[in-house]
């Protein structure tokens, strides 16, 4: 009888806690939407400020001025600013759930060198964390491994799907390579000991990513393999540049020794992390790689950098000319990419418009992905996914957002924390 009353306990529990959070994906667009009268951002520095956007089985159809129209569901947006969607362009949101629980901890495999892991297969759709990422207006995210060398490959996701099939945008877009340190710094991995070993250490293993690169040359040289290597077939986009080139690096040293790495094989590199390039922009320009800056609120990287140093590098960046976005999740920091727009706003009080800002976590961030074909502005013939907020989106004193569309389809804003707010509001009288 006891163990009876515990399962019907359990069941009950179960039934309640499902019932709370009753949320499934959206179905698909039916019919034709027309959000008119906003203020419409477009994502490449163009404002509307009357504007009308229309959109019809997922896709932008028109972008104008707000004009009369017909036969159509009408979204009377006055008063608001409407968006592209948000990319969150670097983040294991999705591969881990509660850190504590080892369980529910999916963002690396066993050994250094891991090209052929997929971080796709291990995205969890049902991740409660997904929900309070969307509603302050980031529905794609940039899902990527971590651990050992080379951790594997990162995919682009939309983030209202049944499974990760579903919520797959753009899959293996890119192999992700952790740059070993070359200075000595006592607070990372690796980095304890005198300058000497740690940059022993650090050429040695670069030197050992080198043969292993040149080896999958080789093998990629070879019209025939009677003996089929995982690890090397997992690389053949980076040689003809289908995939790009992710180092996760921060000193200039490290950067460098990438550029080189990149120089050599031909590979299209994208630096995250990034925290010293402000002093080798020109030459990141100049070899055309793109930055995803790592913890834009986060402390100076040395004692002789300026306080608002990290604040300041996207406006030096974006003066220099090179393509770059905003992340935070450094280490476990998944849950943190609700702050996004935020960040991007310090950074707008910081030398950038707020333009430039919003295009950093849009457009730029979908070049970099390589997925600026089908979103990150709101231009003709693009995914509709779409933000309509009742203030700055970038400004979290303004920013409300009333409406989110993925590839045109209308997706519930609802999630854990709002419930609870409204759960203990109710208990306590609240009003």
């Amino acid at each position: 009888m006891k163990a009876f009353l515990i399962t019907t306990v359990s069941i009950i529990a179960g039934i309640a806690a499902a019932a709370q959070e009753n949320m499934h994906p959206a179905p698909q667009q039916k019919e034709t939407i027309a959000i008119t009268n906003a203020v419409v951002h477009i994502g490449n520095g163009q404002v509307l400020e009357n504007g009308m956007i229309v959109f019809s089985n997922g896709k932008i159809v028109d972008v104008r001025a707000a004009a009369p129209i017909a036969d159509v569901k009408l979204i009377d947006a006055k008063g608001k600013h409407v968006y592209p969607g948000l990319i969150a362009p670097s983040t294991n949101m999705g591969l881990i759930e509660v850190n504590t629980v080892k369980a529910t901890l999916d963002y690396a495999e066993l050994g250094d060198i891991n090209p052929n892991l997929q971080a796709i297969y291990a995205y969890n759709t049902d991740s409660r964390v997904i929900n309070t990422v969307r509603s302050n207006g980031i529905l794609l995210a940039h899902i990527v491994p971590s651990g050992g060398v080379i951790s594997g490959s990162s995919s682009v996701v939309q983030l209202d799907a049944w499974n990760w099939e579903d919520a797959a945008y753009k899959t293996n877009n890119g192999i992700h390579y952790n740059m070993p340190l070359l200075n000595p710094m006592p607070g990372r991995r690796g980095g304890r000991g005198n300058t000497d070993d740690v940059q022993k250490r650090g050429l040695e293993a670069v030197e050992n990513i080198r043969r292993f690169f040149r080896d999958a040359k080789a093998y990629h040289a070879q019209p025939l393999h009677p003996v089929v290597n995982l690890k090397y077939e997992a690389v053949k986009g980076l040689f003809d540049k289908t995939q790009s080139f992710f180092v996760h690096a921060d000193l200039v040293k490290e950067m460098l020794m990438a550029v080189d790495v990149a120089k050599e094989f031909g590979f299209k590199l994208v630096i995250v992390g990034g925290t010293d390039s402000w002093l080798i922009a020109d030459l990141l320009k100049e070899n055309n790689v793109a930055v995803i800056l790592t913890q834009p609120h986060g402390i100076p990287a040395t004692e002789d950098d300026g306080v608002d140093q990290v604040y300041s590098t996207g406006a030096a960046l974006q003066k220099a000319g090179v393509l770059f976005s905003i992340c935070d999740d450094s280490g476990r920091g998944f849950w943190r990419q609700r702050n996004l727009p935020f960040q991007a706003g310090t950074m707008a009080a910081y030398g950038l418009t707020k333009e430039q800002a919003l295009a950093a976590l849009t457009i730029n961030a979908a070049k970099i992905l390589g997925v600026d074909a089908i979103t990150g502005t709101l231009e003709k013939g693009k995914d509709a996914n779409i933000v309509i907020s009742e203030g700055d989106i970038l400004d979290m004193r303004t920013s409300k957002i009333t409406h989110a569309f993925i590839q045109g389809r209308q997706i519930d804003l609802d999630n854990k924390q709002s419930q609870l707010f409204e759960k203990y509001k109710y208990k306590y009288s609240i009003k």
